[in-house]
Parts: C-alpha cells; sequence; structure tokens
C-alpha cells in the first residue's frame, strides 16, 4: 500500500514538471515600438560594451594605471559588461522574433548569472570605497594595505560571496514544479516572476529571496555611506576648501 502510494506521488510531481520552456512577453507587442527598441537598445548595447572594453583595455595596457584604484575599476567595467550581456542579447533578437521562448536550462542561466555579477559587483563596490578611505584618510598607510595581493584578495571575494548569493537564490528554484503557466512578464528570466508560474504556494519563498538581496543590498549602501562620510569629513577637518575636491572624485563612485 505505502508503495504504491509512493509510486503515486511520484508520477503526479513528474507530470507536474512539465514545462520545458517559458514564453518572454518582452516589452511590448507593438511591431513598430519593437523595431524602435531593437535599435535603441542594440546602440546602447553595443556603447555599453564597448565602453567599458576601452576601459579594461586601457587600465590592463597601461603601466601607470596598475594602481589599486584602477585595478579594481578595471574588474568593475568587466562585470558591468558582463551584466549588460547577459540578457541584453537575447531580448535584442527577441524584438525581431514573434514568439520569444527560453528553454528552461536558459532561463536559470540567466538567473544564476544575474545574482552572481550582482553580488560581486555590490562587494567590489564596497571594496573600492575602503580603497578610497585609505588613500585619503590613511596615506601613509595605503600601498601597505592596499597591495596587489589585498587587491587580488578583494576581486576574488567579491566573486565568491557572487556564487554563494546566485547559490542561495537557485537552490530553492531548480527543484519547483512548473506544470502550468510558462509565461514570464518580462524580457528576461527575473527570479521573482519566475517562481510565482510554480505550482505550489511559492510567496513564502519569494518574501526570502527578495528580503535576502535586499539586505545585501541596504548593508553595502550603508556601509558605503559610512566610508564616504568618513572621507568627507576628514578632509574637511584637515582642509575645508578641499572637501568640495574630495566630494568631486568620490560622487561617481558613490552614485553607482
Amino acid at each position: 500500500m505505502l508503495e504504491s502510494f509512493q509510486k503515486s506521488e511520484q508520477v503526479a510531481w513528474s507530470n507536474q514538471s512539465v514545462v520545458t520552456e517559458f514564453i518572454l512577453r518582452g516589452l511590448s507587442s507593438s511591431s513598430e515600438l519593437q523595431i524602435f527598441y531593437f535599435l535603441f537598445f542594440s546602440i546602447v548595447y553595443a556603447a555599453t560594451v564597448l565602453g567599458n572594453l576601452l576601459i579594461v583595455l586601457t587600465i590592463a595596457s597601461e603601466p601607470h594605471l596598475h594602481s589599486p584604484m584602477y585595478f579594481l575599476l578595471g574588474n568593475l567595467s568587466f562585470i558591468d559588461m558582463s551584466l549588460a550581456s547577459f540578457a541584453t542579447p537575447k531580448m535584442i533578437a527577441d524584438f525581431l522574433s514573434e514568439y520569444k521562448v527560453i528553454s528552461f536550462e536558459g532561463c536559470i542561466i540567466q538567473i544564476f548569472f544575474l545574482h552572481l555579477l550582482g553580488g560581486a559587483e555590490i562587494v567590489l563596490l564596497i571594496s573600492m570605497s575602503f580603497d578610497r578611505y585609505m588613500a585619503i584618510c590613511k596615506p601613509l598607510c595605503y600601498l601597505i594595505i592596499m597591495s596587489q595581493r589585498t587587491c587580488v584578495g578583494l576581486v576574488i571575494l567579491s566573486w565568491i560571496d557572487g556564487i554563494f548569493h546566485a547559490l542561495s537564490q537557485l537552490a530553492f528554484t531548480v527543484n519547483l514544479p512548473f506544470c502550468g503557466p510558462n509565461e514570464v512578464d518580462s524580457f528576461f528570466c527575473d527570479l521573482p516572476l519566475v517562481i510565482k508560474l510554480a505550482c505550489v504556494n511559492t510567496y513564502i519563498l519569494g518574501v526570502f529571496m527578495v528580503s535576502t538581496s535586499d539586505m545585501i543590498a541596504l548593508v553595502c549602501f550603508v556601509l558605503s555611506v559610512i566610508s564616504y562620510t568618513i572621507i568627507l569629513v576628514t578632509v574637511w577637518q584637515h582642509s575645508p576648501g578641499g572637501s568640495s575636491k574630495a566630494l568631486s572624485t568620490c560622487s561617481a563612485h558613490f552614485t553607482v
């Protein structure tokens, strides 16, 4: 009796997990708008990739730019270039396609790289704020603390954080049963929208995933605010006129 019940449960579960692809609804169903979007996003994507690639190549090829600040900036440009590439080419191609479909595996890959790169970038931004803090507030110790080994370690730490963050987001997703609707109301596989399509109640899971991502972003934002506040206060105490220069130097990074 128990064996037959287990078999029936297995059959029911296998019958539920029948979705092998998702349909992306995109940004608009208007053919005119899709042509405009295709041209617009193609130009923006090309400019984004070429701009960041130029930064990476310039920093790598110019010996005078092999300082900790530019090393971290080069890695940030690489991550930004990757973030622009994990879903944008697919989106641009879909503007010319009537049937916007992505496989289940492709959807999982998009989600993985979004959270991998996003998590890595957040930690890298914190590393860059720490670098600016050491350069401005502790200049005599800067070259000792921000050595090449330290910079490489910070970059590796950012990627490790991104990997763990991505895996934590996918751990409860890949085994969800998808048996009914498969239309994602977006131009890429956004995790909160994808898990809503599962054949089980995912409200608690969705709240958990969103809250963990938001908590990481909030903690990193608070650390950045504290870092740049200390920088501005330190500069103002030693040279009131130099605070505007420090603000102009750090404002772009803080805005990111």
